[in-house]
């Protein structure tokens, strides 16, 4: 046997057993998941969506301490110091002055209250948008979790489409190594050249091939799958096609679609969310020149009385109860330019909002269109299947009869291959434009 025979031989052989045993190495821990269960494990993992989740926590605190700002404030104070004499200075503050004795010790302790009743509207307003804050983070959260959700499932049908992959490599190997051995009986018999049996061992050495970068394929795609859902990456994920769950054709219209998205998608949602903020900040800047009303009483004990005529050396309560009222002149003046600025704030809020809509607008369309051009593909790779193998079958047998060439059963075996290929590519991609279709709706 030549150099380049032995060569070549070496290299079939090593192939061979990739084909056959796959990638050596310790077998590796299984683990049967549905996509949902990659979704809950995702979600429960996700670093980002953990912020989220502590985000809405926040804010719902943030709304509750705005409410506490209805109730009355309280405070309580106490005082005491040591006063000195009295310096007066009858000739001027560069002669000595005449000392007079007062009472050296002063004290104070009292509390006081004051209930708002009225700031032009600023507490309920404050409230309202601790309110929407709040909602704009729950949103915010939900299109986190509807984009981990997104990532997870085309993740998981890559194994998916990988492992099929595999199945359909593995089954034509299979085939081509029974084509194999009947070529070479033919060929002892003196019916085919050698070169038939060369190229259908390229053949088979180019699947053997082909079959191992799938199985690398694979192994990527499940450590991907794995870091995603917080998993060790030795182990190994079995996914069945049970799992998988799609309509066989859109269930409502387009227009239906994109009503649903004008109403339930997220990023449309938090659109509005922001929106809202920006009309509650200009309510605020506007509110600037209402007045201001209150309620206030106060008590406390002091000593000396030295407040009121005549003075004494006694201790003395005295408390008060009224009304306390404000207007902010200044702010009739110095808010114009704020107001101006909130307003165009508030156009360029509204102009995002509506070229938010746009883009929902074209994402829904987008997926609507490739979902249903998807369904169509699948259907395409069936009939394709089933021409590629009456296709293979005449040309197989025409072959064997010796009525057409290696290269024609060759480029028949191929078309047949590339067609199952196909119809899985086809079920995988339809399976993520749904999904697609679902996110851009917001009922992912």
């Amino acid at each position: 046997m030549s150099s380049i025979s032995s060569k070549r031989f070496a290299g079939v052989l090593l192939i061979a057993l990739f084909c056959n045993n796959g990638v050596i190495g310790q077998t590796p821990e299984t683990s049967n998941l549905t996509l949902t269960t990659v979704w809950k494990k995702a979600e429960a993992y996700n670093k980002q969506l953990q912020m989220q989740y502590l985000h809405v926590k926040q804010m719902e605190e943030s709304v509750k301490a705005a409410k506490d700002e209805r109730l009355p404030e309280i405070k309580a104070e106490g005082l005491y110091a040591r006063v000195s004499n009295l310096a007066m200075y009858e000739d001027g503050l560069f002669k000595s002055p005449t000392q007079f004795p007062v009472v050296h010790t002063f004290y104070k302790a009292g509390a006081d209250a004051y209930l708002n009743v009225y700031n032009g509207g600023k507490t309920s307003r404050e409230i309202t948008v601790r309110q929407t804050e709040r909602d704009l983070a729950l949103e915010q959260q939900h299109l986190t979790e509807t984009d981990i959700r997104y990532k997870a499932a085309s993740l998981y049908l890559d194994i998916y489409r990988y492992r099929t992959y595999e199945n359909v490599m593995a089954q034509d190997i299979a085939e081509r190594e029974k084509e194999l051995h009947e070529i070479r009986e033919m060929f002892k018999n003196g019916v085919v050249l050698k070169s038939d049996i060369l190229r259908a061992e390229l053949k088979l050495s180019r699947q053997c091939m082909t079959l191992l970068e799938i199985r690398n394929g694979i192994q990527i795609a499940n450590q991907r799958l794995n870091i995603m859902i917080g998993q060790p990456d030795s182990i190994d994920n079995k996914i069945s096609l049970d799992t998988l769950d799609m309509p066989l054709s859109p269930q409502h219209s387009y227009e239906d679609y994109l009503g649903e998205a004008y109403e339930h998608s997220f990023a449309f949602r938090i659109s509005e969310k922001e929106t809202a903020l920006s009309e509650l900040k200009l309510k605020e800047v506007k509110s600037a020149v209402l007045p201001k009303l209150g309620l206030f009483a106060e008590y406390a004990y002091t000593y000396p009385q030295i407040q009121f005529y005549p003075y004494a050396i006694t201790p003395y309560g005295l408390g008060q109860v009224g009304v306390k009222a404000g207007i902010p002149v200044s702010a009739f003046y110095q808010n114009r330019h704020k107001k101006q600025a909130a307003e165009i704030a508030l156009q360029q809020q509204e102009t995002e909002h509506a070229d938010t809509k746009d883009q929902v607008r074209q994402e829904v369309k987008a997926a609507y269109l490739r979902y249903a051009e998807a369904l169509t593909r699948i259907q395409v790779a069936k009939d394709n299947i089933s021409q590629a193998k009456e296709n293979h079958r005449i040309v197989s047998n025409t072959y064997f009869n010796q009525l057409s060439l290696l290269t024609d059963l060759l480029d028949a075996e191929t078309q047949l291959l590339q067609a199952r290929f196909d119809l899985t590519a086809a079920a995988v991609t339809a399976q993520l434009q749904y999904y697609q279709l679902l996110k851009a709706t917001g009922n992912l």
